[in-house]
């Protein structure tokens, strides 16, 4: 697959997969995207698609494939969920700084009730696209389940991508960039709740402390 710009990076070693091995290593590369996130499905999806809109790949097939790949990521990271377990996950939280035991204790409570649709809206978000397989895992959600979730929202994120990359065919790099706006965007959002809950924390832990702190005469 040619392109009319000089590709480096993840890029070209998506395109030497593709070219070596079809849509087949577009599979692997997104499998691999779920494993590392920062490989960025992002740059694989639509430059699948360009290679389908040159004629070097089917386009119904790199969807498929790409699919295939993110159900493949998503349930290795399912089964590390699933072998860590949520007992052994409290046990880590007690010996973390600012972390509790209730904290777990409320994260599985949400998450038998919304779940499901973490799961499945959580495949079409930056960065929660990944780690959401943990947290199935952790409170066993059923396999069935958990690949049926996980193959309905990496279909639609893989299909819009991929189909704006054969769209666009060369300036799929357009795709990238509006992309990398929306990243940006999810991750000052995930940094901003993590400091607001880290000052909540620390100012809830000095007060029980000043509270429970004897007094002079």
């Amino acid at each position: 697959m040619e392109t009319s710009e000089t590709l480096g990076g993840i890029a070209q070693w998506a395109v030497d997969l593709m070219d070596a091995l079809g849509a087949p290593g577009a599979a692997i590369a997104i499998a691999a995207e779920n494993l590392f996130p920062p490989l960025p499905s992002e740059i694989i999806l639509p430059l699948a698609g360009f290679a389908a809109s040159r004629g070097s790949l089917g386009l119904v097939e790199v969807i498929i494939w790409t699919t295939i790949g993110s159900i493949v990521g998503a349930l290795a990271l399912y089964g590390l969920g699933r072998w860590l377990g949520a007992e052994r996950l409290k046990r880590i939280a007690d010996r973390m700084p600012l972390v509790q035991v209730s904290d777990v204790d409320r994260a599985e409570a949400w998450f038998a009730k919304h779940g499901g649709k973490a799961v499945f809206f959580g495949r079409m978000i930056p960065i929660f696209r990944s780690l959401i397989s943990i947290p199935a895992g952790l409170e066993r959600m059923p396999v069935w389940r958990f690949l049926l979730l996980s193959a309905a929202g990496s279909a639609i994120w893989n299909t819009v991508f991929v189909v704006a990359g054969f769209q666009l065919g060369e300036h799929w790099h357009i795709v990238e960039d509006y992309a990398g706006v929306f990243q940006k965007i999810v991750i000052a959002v995930v940094v901003i709740a993590v400091a607001v809950w880290i000052a909540l924390r620390v100012r809830r832990i000095r007060r029980e402390r000043r509270d429970t702190a004897p007094t002079g005469r």
